[in-house]
Parts: C-alpha cells; sequence; structure tokens
C-alpha cells in the first residue's frame, strides 16, 4: 500500500549511524541539512493520497492503491503516466529533485529483463529480483541506488590494493553473505534501501569475482555508516538562497562494516557475466526520469532568463532573441527525444516496453553535455546583478531598504521584492556553490560523459545509415558481409511493422 508522509517519517527514525560536519546525527527528520529534502520525500508520499493529485501519483489494482512511478512499464501509456507524474511532482515542489523515486526502481527493471542471465548462475537469484520488484510496488519504500566506489587506483585491479576500495564480499553464512567496502549514495541517510552493485568492471578475464555483486540493501542494517558531505540548506538565508535551501539532496560515503546481507536480497554473486549484463543495461530504463528532470531545469532557465530580459525591455532585441532561441531548442530536443523514445518505444528482452535505446541515450547526452553553455547562456541573459545584488537583510534595513527600493524598482509592475527575489533565485541556480554542485552532479550522477557516448555507440542502428550509402554510391552486396536488412529507419520500421501486426490481428 502507498505510504503517507508521515509514515515515511517514521520509517527512518532510527539508530543509524549518521554524521555530517564530522557531528553525529540523532535524528535527520529534524536535522536543519536534512530536513527540506525529507519533507520533499514525505510530500512526494502525500501527494499520492492528496485528491488532488492522487489520480496522477497512484493507481489501483485488485483493490490496493500503488505508486505510479514503481509499476513495471507493459505499455506505451505506462510511460507517459510516468512522465506526467514526475512533471506534477516537480511543479508542484517548485524545484528540481533528483530522487523522487522513478529513476532508481528503473534500474532494477533492467534485472527483470536480465533473468535469463540470473537463471544461468543462480535461479534464486531470479526469483529474487521478482520478489523485490513486487515489494517495491506493495510496500512503497524510498529505494535509491549505490552505485559509485572510491575506486582508488584505477589502473590497478583491487587484488593488487587496499581490497576495500571496492566492495566486495568477505565471507558466506547460512544466512547470507557479508560484504565490505564503501558506496556514494545520494539520500542515502533517509532513504529506506538501496539497490547495490559494481560501478567497476574490472575483473579481467576472471569468471568468478567476490566484487561482482549485487544486492538490496536494507539501509536500516548493523554495520552500516553514512559520512554526508556538508549540505547547502541552513548555511544562508532562504530568502538569498531558494533553491539549496530547498532542494539539496546530500550526497553520502556509506560505508560498509562487514555487513550482512540476508540471501534472499541477493540479486546476483560472484559471476562476473551477471554483473556485466547488469552494468551494459542498467540506464535502459532509468535514463529517462534522469534526462526528464532537464527538461525541467531547462524551464527553469528560460523562465528566469525571460523575466530578467523583459523587465528591461531587452527582450526586443534580435542578439538576445537569439540567446532565449538557444535556450528552447536546448529544452524541445530534451522534449524531442524524450516523446520519441515513448513513441517508438522497444520492447525488452523480458516483455516489458522500454523506451527507445537509441533516441533515449543520445537525448541523455545531449540534456547532460550542453547543460553547462545553456547555463553560460541564461547566466548572461539574466545579467550580472545576479552575482552584485545586496542580500534580503540589506533590503529590509532602515538605513539600506529606501535606497534599494529606488533602484531596483523597474516600473509599476516590476518592483523591488520580486526583483530581488527573481535574481536571488537566478543567482541560486546559477551562480551559487549549489549551482555547481547540481552541474557536476548531473554530468556524472548515471556515469560519466564517456559511457554516455558509448550507450548511444552501443545502440545506435549502425547499419542504416551503412545500408543507405551503400545504394546511394552503388557498392556491391560485399561490403556489408553477412549483413542484412531493409532501408530505412529500423526505429520507424519497427513501429510501422507493429501497427501493421495490430491491423492485421484486428
Amino acid at each position: 500500500m502507498i505510504r503517507t508522509g508521515s509514515e515515511y517519517r517514521d520509517s527512518i527514525r532510527g539508530t543509524r549511524e549518521i554524521y555530517v560536519n564530522g557531528e553525529r546525527v540523532r535524528d535527520v527528520t529534524v536535522h536543519p541539512m536534512f530536513k527540506p529534502l525529507v519533507d520533499i520525500r514525505a510530500r512526494i508520499y502525500d501527494m499520492q493520497h492528496d485528491p488532488a493529485t492522487r489520480h496522477i501519483m497512484a493507481y489501483q489494482q485488485d483493490g490496493d492503491w500503488h505508486g505510479i512511478n514503481n509499476r513495471l512499464p507493459h505499455t506505451q501509456s505506462d510511460w507517459w503516466d510516468k512522465r506526467r507524474a514526475t512533471d506534477t511532482v516537480l511543479e508542484d515542489l517548485g524545484g528540481i529533485v533528483t530522487r523522487v523515486g522513478d529513476e532508481t526502481v528503473g534500474e532494477m527493471w533492467s534485472l527483470f529483463d536480465g533473468q535469463d542471465v540470473l537463471n544461468e548462475v543462480d535461479p534464486q537469484f531470479s526469483e529474487n529480483i521478482r520478489t523485490h520488484i513486487g515489494r517495491v510496488l506493495h510496500a512503497d519504500p524510498f529505494h535509491v541506488s549505490a552505485n559509485t566506489d572510491p575506486k582508488g587506483d584505477r589502473s590497478r585491479p583491487p587484488q593488487e590494493q587496499d581490497p576495500d576500495m571496492l566492495l566486495h564480499v568477505v565471507k558466506e553464512t547460512d544466512q547470507g553473505i557479508v560484504v565490505r567496502g564503501a558506496k556514494y549514495e545520494t539520500a542515502a541517510a533517509y532513504a529506506n534501501q538501496a539497490f547495490t552493485k559494481p560501478t567497476i568492471a574490472n575483473w579481467g578475464d576472471e569468471a568468478y569475482s567476490g566484487y561482482a555483486v549485487g544486492f538490496i540493501c536494507d539501509l536500516d542494517s548493523p554495520g552500516l555508516k553514512f559520512i554526508c558531505r556538508t549540505g547547502f540548506a541552513g548555511r544562508a538565508p532562504a530568502e538569498d538562497y531558494p533553491l539549496s535551501n530547498r532542494f539539496d539532496e546530500l550526497d553520502t560515503l556509506v560505508i560498509f562494516d562487514d555487513v550482512l546481507v540476508p540471501w534472499e536480497n541477493v540479486l546476483f554473486y560472484r559471476h562476473t557475466r551477471a554483473a556485466m549484463f547488469m552494468r551494459a543495461t542498467l540506464h535502459r530504463y532509468s535514463a529517462f526520469a534522469f534526462t526528464q528532470r532537464n527538461l525541467k531545469f531547462a524551464d527553469m532557465m528560460i523562465g528566469a532568463a525571460l523575466f530578467n530580459v523583459r523587465q528591461t525591455g531587452l527582450d526586443k532585441l534580435q542578439a538576445v532573441q537569439e540567446k532565449l532561441a538557444q535556450l528552447a531548442c536546448y529544452r524541445e530536443g530534451i522534449n524531442a527525444h524524450l516523446t520519441a523514445s515513448i513513441t517508438l518505444a522497444e520492447r525488452s528482452p523480458g516483455g516489458l516496453i522500454m523506451p527507445n535505446q537509441s533516441l533515449l541515450y543520445a537525448g541523455r547526452v545531449l540534456a547532460s553535455s550542453q547543460l553547462h553553455h545553456m547555463m553560460h547562456i541564461a547566466r548572461e541573459l539574466c545579467g550580472g546583478q545576479i552575482c552584485v545584488t545586496p542580500d534580503k537583510a540589506a533590503f529590509d534595513a532602515p538605513e539600506t531598504g529606501p535606497w534599494l527600493e529606488k533602484f531596483y524598482t523597474v516600473n509599476a509592475d516590476w518592483m523591488a521584492d520580486d526583483r530581488r527575489k527573481l535574481l536571488a533565485f537566478a543567482r541560486d541556480m546559477l551562480n551559487s556553490d549549489y549551482a555547481g554542485h547540481r552541474l557536476t552532479f548531473q554530468l556524472f550522477a548515471q556515469s560519466p560523459p564517456f559511457a554516455h557516448l558509448a550507450a548511444v555507440y552501443r545502440n545506435f542502428d549502425w547499419e542504416g545509415p551503412m545500408e543507405f550509402v551503400k545504394h546511394a554510391a552503388g557498392l556491391s552486396d560485399r561490403v556489408m558481409g553477412a549483413t542484412t536488412r531493409t532501408a530505412g529507419d529500423s526505429a520507424v520500421s519497427l513501429w510501422l511493422n507493429a501497427q501493421a501486426a495490430l491491423k492485421a490481428a484486428e
């Protein structure tokens, strides 16, 4: 059953060993650096019950209510529902959060597709993934995904350095496996469970490795320690930093100090083939929500930039309109990739509907690789005042307030207070330490840029352009080798063939 915000808060109050700024955190639900995001996560749960949003956030099946974003995608309609639910959350919150709950659950669906591989390892692992997908659907935990290791010396295999630099199994027991090492995970300190798996597939030709392990980690497990980076919330007034104080998701180094993982929570173990399959397909679903959030960030940049140029009449200049058009092209490029990836969706090996992989991964590259360019354009349009404007206290002080009221009022529509709020919003979005953190996070969160391009390389239909050139240049059939295919875009052809099959079945 879907939870309430209160039930979520109760689930994360406990005896976890959490540290921030070198101090122990006794209750993440009230700590000033954690509370804003805990409140947001609670709001997302409450939106599943709110009469105004319940029909968007949840669905009913067999008498029970479940979260839309936890539902396995079997149809294109499921993806439109997920997209609308995520948009509804971000619009309700008025900002961007990466741990809405959709992206990380999607990574488990990739293992659902890999059950044939898991069955070759151990049929129990295949059963475990089905069980946990069902558990997420019915228990509605705050589920996150632990990927990144401290890494150590990347030029050497883990066995030739401190073995704990990469998470690994140190012992098997009747109850389960005992793991040691560390993982970075956003929101782990206030989540319920994490899909934990290897980041670096540095196994050489080994068929088996204690580092090739994936499991569901109960984040209340004994032996876990959470060392969080310093949060941006509470460091400066919310009136001056409206995004930092509401939307900073604390990243955590999760220490596994000989943590027992029950066998029923183990999804794969030792077999490097299973681990490599998981790494190659990990983002086939989760990349959609990851990319979708860039769409909302583009809306934020466009809105802030357009307000800033319109208040002073600069929007009438061609040079300004061209920069706004660049932001719009970025925004609509992401929108087009997301829309097309659903419209031309593919059937997965496990029978699910997955977004068209080539279009989705190309959209992810566009969204991530061009973000810093777009932020610079938005910064230009917002102007230098985002770095020189005094804080709210100066606007409120009797000695300085009247002067700022005079010089920050543009006209009857743009009084000083609204202008100060807009400039504070733009500064926090584009210039603050929080803004820099978000830019770096978006660049590396799912994988580094070279891995994004590698995913495009693996999923693009290279034979299509080659077939076209073979025909256009009059080349012989020999140049294509054993490859045979029909002309035209493969994604469009698959869609047309599917539509023809549906008509034939009617």
